[in-house]
């Protein structure tokens, strides 16, 4: 029998694990010591949906996740505005005018409204500019290819506004692509990935210089762009789905091919994509949540970013599962284990979802991904790659490809 004290063999346990199971201790001043060094960059934000309806993002409302406050004290650097414009929007061809005013309210609403705090930018010479300048570079990215109603012509527009990104389909299938999460005909593939018009679509965006941004769509959208591209794609909010079984998740065939060509996965934050507890307990807890929100809203007209507001903060008020800073890194992990450290970045999704992981609650909570990295064994270059070094490389073989 064994008569070793329990503490001894506990750290003789620990001395024959490996090292990379043991959490390295981690200092205040180490991780905003490595968080300051970061140009981070993310690529996915959903705060415009809240401007066009009148926010003030120099607010200090405390509601929502992003205000210029908390990207400060997030050490944001660079912020992909989305120009989200919902499926609904198709009815009646209302899809450019939505579009506008989305491009609209991040220059006037945003970047105009605060010059002090935002920069304009369209390349990733402009972001780095910024950075220097002490401002964060305010970018835009389309959210649903349905934006441009089918026309290449609309699609140079919105390139001339200032848009740097489209992602192909939102959760709606279009005309030209099919999406992963088609709201009419759930699982119905209409158009067998891209139609001859969606290749031309992707043509022209590495013409002008547009990135290629493939979240939403399906798996054969993803596959038919990947191969028409000449430029480096992306996927501006996705993450893996073999940690978390969701359709808007990209699998490791996926992933892996995209790195093979030169392309990032900017990991989300939405717990329906990073957490497969998370997605389980949804059949349990989901009703009462549900009713909840009913009860509160009964008899109010409510904009969908509200929603999204008030449903998160009944979900912590009642105690229900969320996704965790844990699962955040297990998906980077996964990444970084089947397609090498420069497959990564971060598009965390925030003020587009009503669940975020605790300990990611908001922009201002990037430190606490530094850390868990940090405690992780990621090194301080790995964090700078991921935070947004891949990324300035992917827009930069986007704008070569364009002969900019």
């Amino acid at each position: 029998m064994n008569m070793r004290p329990p503490r001894i063999a506990l750290a003789a346990a620990l001395a024959i694990l490996p090292a990379a199971a043991q959490p390295r201790t981690v200092t205040d001043a180490e991780v905003m010591r490595v968080h300051r060094s970061t140009l981070l960059i993310d690529t996915h934000d959903d705060v415009p949906s809240r401007t066009v309806e009148g926010f003030d993002i120099g607010s200090h409302s405390g509601t929502g996740q992003t205000d210029i406050a908390r990207l400060k004290e997030g050490g944001v650097g660079a912020q992909f505005f989305a120009v989200y414009v919902a499926a609904s929007y198709v009815n009646g061809n209302h899809s450019a005018n939505r579009t506008l005013q989305m491009i609209d309210t991040v220059r006037h609403d945003i970047i105009e409204k605060y010059p002090n705090d935002f920069q304009f930018a369209t390349t990733a010479k402009d972001i780095e500019d910024a950075h220097r300048r002490g401002k964060i570079a305010a970018l835009m990215g389309i959210e649903g290819g349905h934006a441009i109603e089918d026309s290449l012509r609309l699609l140079r527009d919105y390139y001339a506004l200032g848009v740097r990104y489209m992602t192909l389909t939102h959760s709606n299938t279009n005309n030209w692509a099919d999406s992963s999460g088609d709201v009419t005909s759930p699982g119905v593939q209409h158009h067998n990935g891209l139609t001859p018009f969606g290749k031309d679509v992707v043509r022209e965006m590495n013409r002008l210089g547009m990135m290629v941004d493939i979240s939403h769509v399906a798996d054969k959208t993803f596959w038919d762009a990947l191969e028409v591209s000449k430029a480096p794609i992306f996927a501006s909010h996705s993450s893996c789905r073999a940690i978390a079984d969701a359709p808007r998740n990209m699998t490791d065939e996926m992933i892996v091919a995209l790195s093979k060509k030169g392309g990032v996965v900017q990991v989300n934050f939405n717990c329906g994509f990073l957490s497969q507890k998370y997605r389980d307990a949804q059949a349990k807890e989901g009703p009462a949540l549900t009713a909840r929100v009913q009860r509160e809203t009964a008899g109010k007209k409510i904009s969908e970013p509200d929603l999204d507001i008030l449903t998160g903060k009944l979900r912590i008020e009642m105690g229900q599962t969320r996704a965790t800073l844990a699962d955040v890194v297990e998906h980077i992990d996964h990444i970084r284990k089947i397609a090498g450290i420069d497959a990564l970045g971060i598009g965390g999704d925030f003020d587009g979802v009503d669940c975020t992981p605790a300990g990611l609650d908001d922009v201002s909570k990037f430190p606490n991904l530094t850390r868990a990295l940090l405690e992780k064994g990621y090194t301080a270059e790995d964090i700078r790659k991921i935070y947004g070094g891949n990324f300035l490389r992917v827009m930069r073989g986007v704008e070569a490809a364009a002969g900019k």
